[in-house]
């Protein structure tokens, strides 16, 4: 297979094999053409959108057949429009149409988170507020995903549990009190990684603020709490909005003056981008 980029170099090869595990041989691809049949085949833009997952649409073709020419014409975080030729597909006809389907889904799954963000990302233009992703991905995928998202102008919150310590409700209910969970991962891990306290309160705010909290996520709170709670903070802390966000009330809460909104919707509910694979005859 072809040198691929990163974040596709790592992750996607195991998720392309498992992928082909489950759908092949394609018996019907393989009654149908001879060996050494040739096709071209074009991807096309069903509707507008954003794209993500070129690489691992191309991959998918020379995972199967190294000599399968894969040209790709808008390639990731390009914006695409209904009718625009994506990429154009050459090679053996047998597996050309037994990559198709695997091909479609990487591209289209991720084109589609891609799309969904750069909405978002839209709505929010006039604001100095960014659109966050959230660990709500599907398992195996959160590298491409999270890739799509910023293809579609969004940023990445922490890629796991590893590279960002956040107090949700479920540590700080486990606690004696939201002080001394601060102090419990401060001694623990020090200053090494940023640490993100989840809030559902003003009062919460407070004692997050005296305990020098630097990123505070605003859970499930309503617009002029937000609003307050700006005011209280006041520049002490970066301000995270989180629960319920959506393309109606996102350009709303980021006028609160919150730095951040986070949308789970964008990795977990994200409609794919239609996209379609036309063989030339």
């Amino acid at each position: 297979m072809n040198q691929l980029p990163p974040p596709y170099d790592r992750h996607l090869p195991p998720l392309l094999a498992a992928a082909f595990a489950e759908d092949l041989p394609d018996v019907t691809g393989n009654a149908v053409f001879q060996e050494h049949a040739q096709v071209q085949a074009l991807l096309v833009a069903k509707g507008d959108g954003v794209i993500a997952g070129a690489p691992a649409f191309a991959a998918a073709f020379t995972f199967l057949d190294p000599s399968c020419q894969v040209d790709v014409l808008h390639g990731d975080g390009s914006a695409v429009q209904r009718g625009d030729v994506v990429a154009v597909v050459a090679g053996r006809a047998r597996a050309v149409l037994a990559a198709e389907r695997t091909a479609l889904n990487f591209i289209a799954r991720l084109s589609g988170v891609a799309t969904l963000t750069r909405r978002f990302v839209d709505a929010l233009i006039g604001t100095h507020c960014q659109v966050l992703d959230t660990r709500k991905t599907t398992p195996g995928w959160r590298a491409l995903e999270k890739h799509a998202v910023r293809c579609g102008g969004g940023v990445n919150h922490r890629m796991g549990l590893f590279d960002a310590a956040m107090l949700k409700d479920t540590h700080l209910d486990a606690c004696p009190s939201l002080a001394e969970a601060v102090a419990r991962v401060r001694a623990h891990l020090g200053r090494q990684f940023p640490l993100v306290v989840e809030c559902t309160s003003l009062e919460m705010v407070r004692q997050a603020l005296a305990c020098q909290v630097e990123h505070i996520m605003l859970d499930n709170m309503g617009v002029e709490e937000m609003r307050q709670a700006v005011e209280e903070v006041g520049g002490r802390a970066r301000l995270e909005a989180s629960g319920g966000i959506t393309l109606a009330n996102a350009a709303e809460i980021a006028r609160t003056g919150v730095h951040f909104i986070s949308v789970g919707a964008l990795t977990h509910s994200a409609a794919a981008l239609d996209l379609s694979l036309k063989v030339r005859p």
